[in-house]
């Protein structure tokens, strides 16, 4: 949570060249638009500049010497001018907003992308809320630059340099007046805006604490009501949320005194040009719409400064987000499929481990600490296998490297001979079926858990995944069977129901190579006897690996692989190792030590 509000607190220049050429990329494809939107932009400047000197006109022209039948002509253009100015105004934001929602589709898209091939091991280092906040507030914050900055920062700019030209026509002099006010306008904007821009910063911080710890608190809320932390927790909630709000109020205090200054320095050159341009009106060098026009293009001049002022800020909160997400996708796919990929129409399930060393952590040999250290077996197809060990032994490691969810320090894994790095990925994912202890359980209904989205698998191969696995009775009980919808995580299911529909699932899609790692461990023994007696069919021609801390669960393996501190220590069937006076029976007679006592159930 730390790093994560650190990281937010970061930000970035008003303008980086290096950002903004990344971010044009996604501009590329509307640009026609946007130089439509940018044509509408200097149009609607037009128009907004023509209203004050039409004023102009119609006050020394026809007011002054009475000529009311030219002043209908000059009613009518400036109706017209309005008129225009709302069209374009309109036409060019929902232009905008257009661009900016279909550049974020994109990006998030992109993102998504990326994120589904990243290595495992990118997510062991990165916390699921800082990737979350990637994908939707700082795209949000993309959003904002452009759909209302990129554009709008060129429509003030127009707008400035408009009015200075119109007003140095005019009257150089009375220009030369107004202009006098801008350096105190350009302390006064800096030094609030620095205020917000800190400000904005400190709320950044403050939202990032508050949306860790909310997902930590609805996360773990059973262990919250189990241990009555209600109260602490509130207090924590409380201190976060009301830290929050202080920031808030802050920024609040700047803004309530930005929009006062503002219109304090627009009334004070108002004063001056009434003053100075009085003064000419009475020596007949100014005439009064002139005068008029000239308050009125004042006011237009001030908006565009304070606009700008406003862009500045959000220039550096757009060019933060996107360094993140640049970060975020400039992470490097290191688990990819070759770019020629052999392919084996119909796996056998032959596997070789062959001199496997493997590290979570380490980039180079001395910072390296291998859980798995020069294994090496070899499994026959349609063998099954079981691999025990204490916590740590390197069990679900394997089963890791196996699926290429990491990569192999050292040595190489075979799979029918050829080695899986030349597999394509999703042709090696789909021969392999694994049911994992921490069942996750989708949102959607009982037959998309078990099908995943994959429309080949038939209605018929899923009920009977289903009545192999002995959960069909369930599942014909619900009111809509196999279109019952599952609550996020299936909450409304026990944890056997989820682990007897995961092992469905992985039966549905009918692989080459099953996995059970820790599979029957949260099912109760009634159930457990009935997966057993469906393996029994099931299992057949089909290479499998279990992995078992409950050692009644993997007795009729062929073959059992003793595993500690990453290490094979002892390898052979059940009745092989339990001659051994080794770890295996030490392991079983740990479990089974009222068996051991009587000779009788030596073997239970």
């Amino acid at each position: 949570m730390n790093y994560e509000a650190q990281e937010e607190k970061t930000l970035g220049k008003a303008y980086d060249s290096k950002l903004i050429k990344r971010l044009f990329i996604y501009i590329l494809p509307f640009k026609y638009y946007v130089a439509l939107a940018l044509f509408l932009l200097i149009i609607g400047t037009l128009f907004h500049l023509a209203g004050p000197y039409l004023l102009k006109i119609a006050i020394d022209q026809y007011i002054e010497p009475k000529n009311f039948d030219g002043l209908q002509l000059i009613i009518i253009l400036f109706g017209a001018v309005l008129l225009g100015q709302f069209f374009v105004r309109f036409l060019q934001m929902y232009l905008m907003e257009w661009i900016g929602q279909q550049i974020m589709y994109r990006l998030r898209i992109q993102i998504f992308s990326h994120l589904q091939k990243l290595p495992l091991s990118f997510f062991d280092k990165n916390p699921v809320g800082r990737l979350v906040t990637r994908v939707t507030t700082d795209v949000d914050t993309l959003n904002e630059l452009f759909a209302g900055g990129f554009v709008a920062i060129f429509g003030d700019i127009f707008t400035l340099l408009g009015i200075v030209i119109v007003l140095l026509k005019m009257n150089w002099k009375l220009a030369l007046v107004l202009f006098s006010t801008l350096p105190f306008l350009a302390y006064t904007t800096f030094f609030i805006r620095t205020r917000l821009r800190d400000g904005f910063r400190e709320i950044r911080v403050r939202i990032a604490k508050i949306n860790a710890f909310l997902q930590e608190n609805i996360t773990g809320m059973a262990i919250v009501q189990l241990f009555n932390r209600e109260k602490k927790n509130f207090g924590q909630f409380d201190e976060l949320n009301r830290s929050h709000l202080d920031a808030h109020l802050r920024t609040i205090f700047y803004f309530s005194l930005f929009f006062p200054m503002m219109q304090l320095f627009l009334s004070s050159a108002s004063g001056i040009i009434i003053w100075y341009g009085g003064g000419q009106i009475i020596e007949k060098t100014l005439t009064f719409g002139a005068l008029v026009a000239f308050i009125q293009y004042a006011q237009q001049f001030f908006r565009p400064l304070s606009d700008l002022a406003e862009k500045y800020n959000m220039m550096q909160a757009a060019m933060a987000s996107s360094e993140r997400i640049f970060t975020l996708l400039d992470e490097k796919i290191t688990i990819k499929s070759p770019k020629d990929p052999k392919t084996i129409k119909q796996l056998k399930g032959n596997i070789h481990f062959k001199n496997v060393w493997f590290s979570y952590i380490g980039t180079n040999e001395n910072d390296r600490h291998y859980v798995l250290k020069n294994i090496s077996f070899n499994v026959q197809p349609g063998e099954k296998i079981a691999i025990v060990g204490a916590t740590g032994a390197g069990k679900t490691s394997i089963i890791n490297l196996l699926s290429r969810f990491y990569d192999v320090t050292k040595g190489e894994i075979l799979v029918d001979g050829v080695n899986i790095k030349e597999f394509e990925l999703t042709h090696l994912r789909r021969n392999i079926g694994i049911v994992l202890q921490d069942v996750f359980i989708f949102a959607g209904t009982i037959g998309d858990n078990i099908r995943l989205g994959d429309k080949i698998i038939s209605e018929e191969s899923i009920e009977k995944a289903a009545k192999d696995v002995h959960i069909h009775p369930y599942i014909a009980s619900l009111p809509k069977r196999y279109n019952h919808p599952v609550t996020e995580r299936g909450s409304t299911l026990s944890v056997g129901q989820k682990q007897l529909l995961s092992f469905a699932r992985a039966l549905a899609f009918d692989p080459a190579i099953l996995i059970l790692d820790e599979a029957t461990s949260s099912v109760d023994s009634e159930t457990e006897l009935l997966i057993q007696d469906a393996l029994r069919q099931l299992l057949k021609n089909r290479t499998s690996i279990i992995i078992a801390h409950r050692l009644s669960t993997i007795q009729n393996a062929d073959r059992i692989i003793v595993l500690h501190k990453g290490e094979i220590r002892e390898m052979g069937t059940h009745d092989e190792l339990f001659e051994k006076d080794g770890i295996y029976r030490r392991l079983y007679e740990l479990q089974y030590m009222e068996h051991v006592i009587n000779p009788q159930c030596d073997k239970p």
